[in-house]
Parts: C-alpha cells; structure tokens; sequence
C-alpha cells in the first residue's frame, strides 16, 4: 500500500484539531529504551525514504484518504494535505535526521528526530510516526540480535579455532523467510542480518540490498536438501538419495548441505555418511554439510559432531581443539537462537571440539520473533514551537520511569552524551539530517554500513 496518508493509525487523522494555538513546529525522536546498558545497532531508515517518501503523493491519494477516514468514522485534514500537494509537489515537508546505518548507539540515546519544515503543518511529524517508527525498530531490532550473535559466535571462534576472519561471516544463516508475515518483513529483516553476515536463503534480502544499498550481491548460499526431496527415495532409498546429492553436487572446493534427520539421524550419520558413501564423499572433494533437524539441539548436535569425527577423523588444532576432516561439516537450522547457539557452543567446546565445525540457521527468531517491546522503541515528541517560541514536551509517567520520554531539540555527541541543540557547541553532532522535504540528503552503501559495523 503506497498511499502514504494511509500509512498510519486512524486516530492521528484528528490529530491536526488538537495542538494548541498558534502551533507551528513539532520536534519528535526515536529511541531504544531497553534494556538499560545494552546497545543497538541501527539500521533501514534509508530503505524506507527511498521506497515510501521520494515518490509524492497525489490528489487521487488525497481523495481516497478523505473517503476511507471519513467512512471509518473520522475527521480528515482534507485543506492540509491540499496544501502540501500545492506547495510541495506531493513531497512531505519533514526533516529527518538519524545516526549512521551501521552505528552502535547505547539504548537511551535518540536515533532519529523528525520535524516539520513548514509551520503551515506542525501536525505532520506525528502522522507519520506510524510508519517511520515501524521502518526503524524493526531492522534495528533484527540487526542488533544478529550482530549480538555474531559477538558469541567470535568468542567461541576465537578461543577455539586459528581460523575467524575467513569463517564468521559464514556461521549464521538466514532460513527466516517463511517464517516472516510478509515478503517485505523477509526483506527488511533480511536485510538488517546481512550487515553482519553473509549467508542468507532468503532472496528478497538480497534484491532488497540491491535496490536501496547499492549492493550487487550481499549474501551467498548453497545447494541443500529438505525433507521432500530426500523422504520422496523413501526409507528404502535413504542411501541412494545422498548419494544423488553427491553426484549431483559434489566437486573440489564445493560445499552442500543434506538434511539427515528424516528416519535415524544417528544411523544416518554413523552408517550411511560414516561407512557406505564415506569413500565416495571424500573423492568428490567437496564438503558434505550434515543438517541435524530434529530433537533437542545441544544435546543432538554433539552427538553427530562425535560421531563424525569417529567415522571421518580430524586433527588437533594449534589451541587444542578437535576440528573435523574437511569433507564435513554441521549445520544446526532447528529450535535456533541466541541462548541455543551459545549453549551449542559451549557444549562443542566442553567436549573438545573447535567452533568451527558448525554453522547455525536462524530462522523465526531471527525475522519473526522480535516485537517493538525487545528494545522498547518508542517514538516521542519532545519540544513544540507556539507562536515563535520553543517549548519543552516530554511525559514522565508515574507508573513506569522507563517510559519517561525526553525534553527539547535533541542533539547527540560523539561520546554519546544527549544533548539540546543549544548545548551542542562545537561537538559534532550524531543526528545528521538525511532527507528534507523529498530529497534524501545522505545516501549509504550496503558497504559501507558494514565497515561502520565492523569498526563498532
């Protein structure tokens, strides 16, 4: 839906009727408010200005507002929007101004501030809080629990493995796109993981990074197996079935994955990988990726990793790790998340095993699972211009400090200290302005905003 007058909750078509006289500009910013000592990896807002507020709005959208809102039982600023299509072209007079996509900004601290650039519309900010709001807490969110993995998966990496560099990027993949509500959910969130890593199933990402980052190719995969494919040889032609995938995909240097889990995952591993097709997965010069997909994984994944390194063998690396033979390797792709991939991990090194042999797919935890509520974002007005004179807006709640929202035209400095606009002096201000009334003023390639990540 790209009428953008429709892009917003019902009850903010009255909102024009109730600021007070001789308003003129309303200041608004969006913040992460929990957990208190975490930070959020901020990312998307330029997907949203390039798909929603570079293209203007036309008098059929007008009318098709004023039709809707009107039977749905509301008033409707008919002479405003007029206004701005006059006056504008059908561009929304706002300036938004955000930290940098890829940033790492304690929650608490402002991410974004809008304002109206036109006092004919002080109204404006606020009506557009439903979908600016929605464009920034969701990527942020998914790209926070991404980059927080990522964290673990390092760690474990770096205390188990003499290889990190070449293999991090690779350790969590992307299986959430049917998980998610929507194509553009998979897109977006698709999107927020790939800043941090590189393996991804799910496509639309990938056309997302291209279409709004600049990114020719942001994410890779491989060939891999699901149940119908294996399960349609029947049990009898469990063997002839990854046999198949070895033919069909094996090769120096080349890597697939084969779910193995649909009948007897241990004899799977133990008889049919580990003694039958041994031989001939080792000669292809590939690497055979066994997916484990059922039961509880910590303890199921440990089991298939010691099973295979009885069948196929390894070496002791330098810190004293078990690393598989190079022709197997794991990936764990059910019941994934964060606390489960760091109890994986854990486990695999008790036991004497580099972090290395596994890989992880995320799927709903990763796009699905994450609300406005797992940071707490809120999006709050903060200061109000009345017949020329700027005064401070905040709430401050009784009942829950945390909600206590802040005051003033906000600036944020480079030590991350919250300031008014006033107060900034010379310290660089955090919170650079990004669009204006149609036009994006600072554009980001999907590139750069994982360097900026990168140097968090």
């Amino acid at each position: 839906m790209k009428n953008i007058l429709l892009n917003t909750d019902s009850y903010k078509s009255s909102h024009y009727l109730q600021y007070p006289p001789k308003s003129e500009y309303v200041s608004s910013y969006i913040e992460a408010r929990l957990p208190k000592d975490a930070k959020i990896l901020f990312f998307g807002l330029q997907a949203f200005i390039k798909e929603y507020l570079l293209t203007p709005f036309t008098k059929e959208d007008i009318e098709e507002a004023k039709e809707i809102l009107s039977l749905h039982g509301l008033v409707f600023n008919y002479d405003g929007w007029k206004y701005i299509l006059k006056t504008y072209d059908g561009y929304l007079p706002l300036e938004i101004s955000a930290v940098s996509e890829g940033s790492l900004i304690p929650t608490g601290l402002p991410l974004v501030q809008v304002v109206n650039t036109d006092l004919k519309v002080p109204w404006l900010t606020s009506y557009i809080e439903t979908a600016l709001l929605r464009a920034v807490w969701f990527p942020t969110s998914v790209a926070t629990i991404s980059y927080n993995i990522k964290q673990t998966i390092k760690r474990y990496l770096e205390e188990t493995s003499e290889e990190v560099e070449s293999q991090l990027p690779f350790k969590l993949h992307d299986f959430g796109a049917r998980g998610t509500s929507s194509q553009e959910s998979a897109m977006i969130g698709g999107m927020a993981h790939l800043v941090n890593f590189q393996g991804t199933d799910t496509l639309s990402a990938i056309i997302g990074a291209k279409r709004y980052y600049g990114c020719n190719m942001a994410g890779f995969s491989i060939p891999a197996s699901e149940h119908s494919t294996m399960t349609s040889w029947t049990k009898k032609g469990e063997m002839d079935a990854y046999e198949n995938m070895i033919k069909q995909f094996g090769g120096d240097g080349k890597l697939f994955a084969v779910v193995s889990d649909s009948y007897d995952i241990f004899n799977a591993v133990s008889s049919i990988w580990g003694k039958e097709l041994k031989a001939k997965v080792k000669k292809s010069g590939a690497t055979l990726v066994i997916r484990p997909d059922s039961g509880d994984p910590k303890t199921i994944v440990l089991e298939v990793i010691k099973r295979v390194y009885e069948s196929f063998g390894g070496r002791t690396n330098a810190k004293g790790y078990i690393v598989l033979d190079d022709s197997v390797r794991i990936i764990q792709g059910d019941g994934v998340d964060a606390k489960v991939i760091e109890e994986i991990l854990q486990a695999l090194k008790e036991s004497g095993f580099s972090a290395e042999n596994i890989a992880f797919g995320m799927g709903g935890a990763l796009l699905q699972q994450p609300t406005r509520d797992t940071f707490s974002f809120a999006m709050k007005a903060s200061a109000i211009r009345v017949d020329g004179k700027w005064r401070d807006v905040f709430k401050d709640p009784i009942s829950d400090s945390n909600k206590r929202s802040k005051k003033g035209r906000l600036a944020l400095s480079e030590s991350f200290e919250c300031l008014r606009v006033e107060e900034l002096g010379n310290k660089k201000n955090l919170l650079e302005p990004v669009y204006k009334n149609g036009k994006l003023l600072k554009e980001y390639t999907f590139d750069e905003i994982r360097r900026i990540a990168d140097e968090n």
